[in-house]
């Protein structure tokens, strides 16, 4: 297993010289970080390449990170660690689990989008038709554009929602609330009159408890 995936960092490193920021093992599986503008012709050369063959997309999923590298202290804010944070200094990236059946072989990419106001990659729906729900929901839950998906529109949220609810900053009582008004016999959006609460759960433990 180590020495397969010697080889395939080894190819990687070889045909995508130019192209490549980042690529390391952990967990026994190698993580390759490439540019937005090279997304295309890497993905195209890991599918059709036979010395790749990653025929298979078998996830996508957005990432935040805002936060990372950060922990939250008692007092509600977040402390950073500086050797700790995202050494990339984007906000949001895609990240792509391909699947080579041929020879048994798995590859985790990561695209970080350049603008982190308006995240934007390019589709590989054309690519791995699988791709177009995983772009749907990462465009839903996380705001990243995915130009030249065929049908880019929420998936998981109704189309009256605001907002991408996995981003960071997203507050858990939401931005709006819907009911159904009997005079207009339809549904209505509102802004949302819930007030922010605490959440975090707290333990009840009898008096001595620690004594026991």
């Amino acid at each position: 297993m180590a020495d397969d995936l010697n080889k395939l960092g080894d190819r990687l490193r070889e045909v995508f010289a130019d192209k490549v920021i980042s690529l390391e093992n952990r967990l026994d599986e190698l993580t390759l970080v490439v540019a937005s503008a090279d997304m295309q012709a890497v993905f195209l050369r890991l599918r059709d390449d036979t010395g790749f063959h990653f025929e298979q997309l078998v996830d996508l999923c957005g990432v935040d990170y805002s936060t990372y590298g950060s922990e939250l202290t008692e007092a509600g804010a977040y402390q950073v660690d500086e050797a700790a944070m995202n050494p990339f200094k984007l906000r949001f990236a895609a990240v792509y689990h391909l699947l080579s059946v041929e020879h048994n072989t798995r590859l985790r990419v990561r695209v970080f989008a350049e603008d982190d106001a308006a995240p934007t990659l390019s589709s590989v729906a054309e690519l791995w038709p699988s791709a177009n729900w995983f772009e749907r929901e990462a465009f839903d839950l996380f705001g990243i554009v995915f130009l030249g998906h065929p049908d880019l529109r929420r998936i998981l949220t109704d189309y009256g929602f605001v907002g991408n609810p996995f981003r960071k900053d997203f507050p858990v009582s939401g931005h709006v609330e819907m009911h159904y008004d009997a005079e207009q016999k339809r549904v209505v959006y509102a802004p949302v009159t819930v007030e922010p609460r605490e959440v975090t759960p707290r333990a009840i433990r009898e008096e001595n408890y620690s004594r026991h």
